[in-house]
């Protein structure tokens, strides 16, 4: 039987039409022999504007929340996360594309050592005339060590030295911490720092990620700079990585 990454994207009406080119960085993965993906599509609420963009492949699992209970993308990731199948969890944004051997490339790194509980890897603007845009600052190839990216964050503006849409986490690990965090933004970045905090990570300079910019992303959108609100998200991510530090559980358990 083959062994399987699973692939967990949150979308919702506005970021559906982006699904197609989602899935087609997808199908241009070559993975290793003996391993494949499973792609869990999991709707934040419920429309009929989102199916008809999810493809007829059954490596490809469409699921719908309620109407009445939209929670945002870390919540639609972290029910989809009831049916991850597979040792390794990869995170992709409706609205992003895998870079050719993305996910081999995560998979050689957390199948050598045992020791890394994540990875992360370069990510380039998407921009909307089709050009890429990339970070000066990326570190180099190498482990993440515990707490490093708790110090950047907090030194450099709430900004982080990975991309937290790059994700790739081992899935006992991801469940340990109970998945994204029930924040309306951030979530990502909560999730990384609390990684951080327990365990070592890698980051591969390149590219593994095109990131979409355009004018519905929610990260785009004026409510996700709110002050008040953003202290408030900063806040707590800060101090669930913070415990998690100070309780001094690490993975893998010693």
């Amino acid at each position: 039987m083959n062994r399987r990454v699973v692939i967990v994207t949150a979308v919702h009406a506005p970021s559906a039409p982006f699904l197609p080119e989602a899935y087609k960085s997808l199908c241009e993965q070559r993975l290793p022999n003996g391993w494949e993906w499973h792609w869990l599509v999991q709707e934040d609420g419920r429309t009929d504007e989102v199916r008809p963009y999810v493809p007829d492949d059954v490596r490809v699992t469409f699921r719908q929340g309620r109407q009445d209970r939209p929670g945002g993308p870390g919540i639609a990731r972290t029910l989809a996360l009831a049916h991850a199948d597979g040792e390794y969890v990869r995170l992709l944004d409706a609205d992003d594309q895998l870079t050719p051997g993305a996910l081999a490339r995560d998979l050689a790194v957390l199948e050598a050592d045992p020791g890394i509980g994540w990875t992360t890897s370069r990510a380039l603007d998407l921009l909307p005339d089709g050009s890429t845009v990339g970070f000066p600052d990326d570190p180099d190839d190498g482990p993440v060590e515990r707490g490093a990216v708790l110090d950047y964050w907090r030194a450099h503006g709430f900004l982080a030295q990975v991309h937290p849409a790059t994700l790739c986490v081992r899935r006992d690990l991801l469940l340990a911490l109970g998945g994204w965090m029930a924040l309306p933004a951030s979530e990502d970045t909560g999730l990384l720092l609390a990684l951080n905090a327990v365990s070592r990570g890698w980051f591969t300079r390149e590219a593994g990620l095109l990131y979409r910019k355009w004018e519905g992303q929610v990260t785009g959108q004026p409510s996700h700079v709110d002050p008040v609100e953003r202290e408030a998200r900063m806040a707590v991510v800060e101090a669930r990585a913070r415990a998690l530090a100070h309780l001094h559980w690490t993975y893998p358990a010693r």
